[in-house]
């Protein structure tokens, strides 16, 4: 079974505790405890070495990929007078939500709860969930713990946050568009060389999507590339 098809074996428990409500992504203000169940998905490593390269848009996939550039610079997203949450995963619902794709359909109002989660969970049901090679603009990507969201101290936070791929570059380097505390901004990464921030020459390989902090637990990452949880493709 190809990488590039198949899901990752622990993608049932994402979808337990997902429905559970008992992790979260890109909720401001808000950490939850540690839980008593220290079974919680541990962090898998890098996926999609062999990534990327930019497969043919589809005028819906172009159409979201420029919406969500337009947003860059912004600190929040606004479509047909409809004010989107200022996070991660308001923003990219925001932008699927301008070509008519709520991306919480069937999954109920949120309410302080899981909005990457239940992004993730939607594009099971209705499309897919890959790591390339290919990617098309205007896909979602997924991170895992880039914070410590059940305040325990370990990476083992999964989808966590989550942005709208733009455009690859010649290099493999995947642009993407994201909302971070500083606003909604493109950010690069590159699954070839997941650990290389910036290369001898200047250019940016992968951006920092986790703070560090002195409470970090061994193993912690920071670049985008080490974070990186999947892409996902709705269907056309």
């Amino acid at each position: 079974m190809s990488r590039a098809s198949s899901y990752s074996p622990w993608t049932s428990s994402v979808l337990v505790l997902l429905i559970a409500g008992t992790i979260s992504g890109c909720v401001t203000g808000t950490r939850h405890t540690a839980t008593s169940d220290r079974t919680m998905i541990p962090t898998m490593g890098t996926r999609g070495m062999s990534c990327c390269a930019m497969a043919k848009a589809m005028p819906r996939q172009a159409a979201l990929a420029k919406t969500a550039v337009r947003f860059v610079g912004q600190s929040r997203i606004q479509i047909g007078g409809r004010s989107f949450n200022p996070d991660c995963s308001g923003f990219v619902r925001g932008v699927y939500a301008s070509q008519r794709v709520d991306l919480y359909s069937g999954l109920g109002e949120l309410d302080g709860g899981n909005g990457v989660g239940r992004i993730y969970t939607h594009v099971m049901e209705h499309g897919r969930i890959h790591y390339g090679p290919t990617v098309h603009p205007g896909d979602l990507v997924f991170f895992h713990n880039t914070w410590d969201f059940n305040g325990d101290g370990l990476p083992n936070d999964p989808l966590t946050h989550i942005g709208v791929v733009e455009k690859v570059d010649s290099d493999g380097t995947v642009l993407f568009v994201s909302s971070l505390s500083r606003g909604i901004e493109r950010y690069r990464m590159n699954l070839q060389h997941p650990d290389i921030h910036k290369t001898a020459d200047g250019r940016v390989f992968n951006d920092f999507l986790r703070r560090k902090r002195f409470s970090d637990g061994i193993g912690t990452h920071y670049l985008a590339g080490q974070l990186f949880a999947a892409f996902g493709t709705l269907s056309h």
